[in-house]
């Protein structure tokens, strides 16, 4: 059986990618870089043993969804996991960033995973038993001054994995959301973050490849929602049970004060 990533080239896709293969998937791997991505999939054959096949695209070009659907039905009629991956962040205040790379940003975080669940649930539908996990954000759980729109984009994604989840309940198909804080990836550069933010977050950031293998543990158990560490556990636990302006002042004194 094949497993569809995105954003599979480094960070958490890419740990997510060797986890599933490691599991005994085979893997269709889908990102801009077709460098890491060939290299991925020599390290996948060598350590694993399993066939990956490699797509090098950009996710939030138009008709990107449309591609990679045509090309993954083209390499397999097994398919059995979609991961959707691939995303990132802007830091800064909404009125000042760009608005053509914040709607660029929308494009990946949010239209990009529901065009693809939606081109290929009749091809999940088809496996004995199938998974779609989307990657959300602790952002998802609470509004995050300075990183509005990326939070707003989070949020979307785990509100659609809830929903979905309910209405294939009785499917072959599980829907699991993943919620990772603060992971040791290039989120933080391509966001635009400065070094002394940084900083603070690596403070207590989690490796890829913790995170990944309890995302794959997670989706294969057929859990609705996985947040990795127990310190993002309770940070996204309290969003619910403190006021929301004290969240949203405890948020803005995280990140603003580095604007």
């Amino acid at each position: 059986m094949y497993a569809l990533v995105t954003g599979a080239s480094r960070g958490i896709g890419r740990a997510i990618s060797l986890q599933l293969a490691r599991r005994g998937y085979d893997l269709l791997l889908v990102a801009r870089s077709e460098d890491q991505l060939t290299a991925l999939a020599e390290e996948i054959s060598q350590k694993h043993q399993r066939q990956a096949k490699v797509l090098a695209l950009d996710l939030a070009a138009p008709g990107a969804a449309e591609t990679v659907t045509a090309w993954a039905t083209q390499q397999t009629d097994q398919l059995a996991v979609l991961v959707n991956n691939a995303g990132y962040g802007l830091w800064g205040r909404f009125e000042q960033l760009g608005l053509a790379e914040q709607q660029n940003m929308l494009q990946l975080n949010m239209h990009l995973p529901v065009a693809l669940t939606h081109a290929l649930l009749p091809v999940l539908h088809r496996a004995s038993k199938a998974y779609i996990l989307n990657v959300a954000s602790t952002a998802a759980y609470q509004a995050v001054p300075s990183l509005s729109l990326y939070a707003a984009s989070k949020a979307f994604l785990l509100s659609f994995s809830r929903g979905l989840r309910y209405e294939l309940k009785a499917s072959n198909i599980s829907v699991t959301c993943l919620s990772p804080g603060a992971t040791t990836t290039s989120f933080a550069d391509r966001a635009g973050m400065g070094a002394e933010l940084q900083a603070t977050a690596n403070k207590v950031s989690m490796t890829p490849e913790a995170v990944a293998e309890a995302a794959v543990a997670g989706l294969l158990a057929g859990e609705a929602e996985i947040i990795p560490g127990v310190l993002n556990k309770v940070s996204a636990g309290l969003t619910s049970v403190v006021p929301k302006g004290i969240v949203e002042k405890i948020a803005a004194g995280i990140y603003e004060k580095y604007l």
